[in-house]
């Protein structure tokens, strides 16, 4: 099955896909485009978040990582979809946790891993206390806002996935002094090594995006031809 993938910054996202497709089991053909495929460095600094900005951060091809506002940039996903969809893509999923506006369209149907994650952390919380990891201190706010509407209480830290692993290693061992019962690690860059790391060292339950949103989307590939 062809499926397009979307990712915020540059394509493709290899660091995702690492942990992903052995959950598809080779029956995907994933096409991947970005929003900031085709960009400078230079050009990307122009689209730095003002005050009530939506902010986002994600990686870019040489495996750094920028901060950005989405207003900048959703011209480009919605000219992302449309190539997706010319080259025969069944479904679109989006290799961010971040919130996308319905301006967005798509002919098939498209995917956001923060819809999965709305829908089932609720599920999976007994105190309906989580802790998040954000990349950014600049999405703290705006991360406690969004889950707000969907738990209880929700404590919020950031760390950043593409940063240095002591910081991670740091933040994991916050996360264990913290009241909540889960922990969602709220970015598409956080890995597999990365969620053992935060399970191990907090001694708590941990969700994956990444692997969440194949898991999910496997259950339309798992009898593809």
């Amino acid at each position: 099955m062809k499926i397009g993938a979307i990712t915020i910054g540059q394509a493709p996202r290899t660091d995702v896909t690492s942990d992903i497709m052995d959950i598809f089991n080779g029956k995907v053909e994933l096409m991947q485009r970005g929003g900031l495929d085709g960009l400078t460095v230079e050009q990307i600094s122009a689209f730095q978040p003002q005050e009530g900005d939506y902010v986002l951060v994600s990686r870019l091809l040489d495996g750094t990582s920028v901060t950005f506002a989405e207003r900048y940039i959703l011209p480009r996903l919605q000219e992302a979809i449309h190539e997706l969809e010319e080259t025969g893509a069944r479904l679109i999923v989006f290799f961010c946790t971040g919130k996308f506006p319905a301006s967005l369209t798509a002919k098939v149907p498209l995917i956001y891993p923060c819809d999965i994650l709305d829908r089932v952390v609720p599920l999976l919380t007994k105190t309906s206390h989580i802790i998040t990891v954000t990349p950014s201190p600049l999405q703290v706010e705006q991360c406690q806002e969004k889950w707000g509407q969907y738990v209880e209480k929700v404590t919020t830290i950031p760390a950043s996935p593409y940063g240095p692993m002591a910081d991670l290693e740091a933040a994991a061992r916050q996360v264990k002094d913290l009241d909540g019962d889960l922990v969602v690690l709220d970015c598409i860059g956080f890995t597999q090594e990365m969620k053992e790391l935060f399970a191990r060292e907090s001694g708590k339950l941990v969700v994956l995006p990444r692997t969440l949103l194949a898991r999910v989307v496997s259950e339309l590939t798992d009898v593809a031809q």
